[in-house]
């Protein structure tokens, strides 16, 4: 609720619009908040997230990641942008900025961002994670579908993975067609 509450600060109130420079302001307001001025107690919290901004006039994707990437199929391919390896929170003594990635895109191509929830869930017959790789092969194999399809067929396969196991964490995967 605080990185939703930052967020919104950041984009309404501030008027920042670039990914990275959210990323930057969100984790000053969670630092701030978790770790007051004088505070002896420091939280090392914060949130993995892909931040993205289409611009569908320019046919371009500018993105910033903390700890989680973004993956484009573009011609059967999975095109993989890796994130900044830190969250948006206390990470270290000295934190750097988070970085921008400017994507061009073209018409077809199916951008995903997602949780590591799906990825992390136990299951299948030996209670292993599902992980990133079959993550991948089954985006792969679906990404043809019309989008709301997709949505149906990936929650059956994460549903008959987890089978009667107690899910992990969150779960989300938002894909957008170009």
């Amino acid at each position: 609720m605080l990185g939703v509450s930052a967020l919104n600060e950041a984009i309404i109130e501030k008027n920042i619009s670039m990914p990275h420079e959210i990323l930057n302001d969100i984790r000053h307001s969670i630092i701030a908040s978790l770790n007051p001025e004088g505070s002896e107690e420091e939280a090392k919290d914060g949130m993995d997230c892909v931040l993205c901004a289409f611009d569908f006039e320019d046919m371009k994707l500018h993105m910033a990641a903390a700890n989680n990437p973004l993956w484009i199929i573009r011609n059967g391919e999975v095109l993989e942008y890796k994130p900044d390896k830190m969250p948006v929170g206390k990470y270290g003594d000295d934190p750097k900025p988070f970085s921008l990635q400017t994507i061009s895109l073209e018409k077809g191509d199916v951008v995903y961002s997602f949780t590591d929830g799906y990825a992390d869930q136990f299951g299948g017959p030996k209670g292993k994670k599902f992980k990133y790789k079959q993550l991948e092969e089954k985006l792969l194999a679906h990404h043809k579908l019309p989008m709301h399809e997709q949505q149906k067929v990936l929650g059956e396969i994460f549903e008959n993975w987890k089978g009667n196991m107690e899910q992990v964490d969150d779960v989300l995967i938002i894909g957008v067609r170009i």
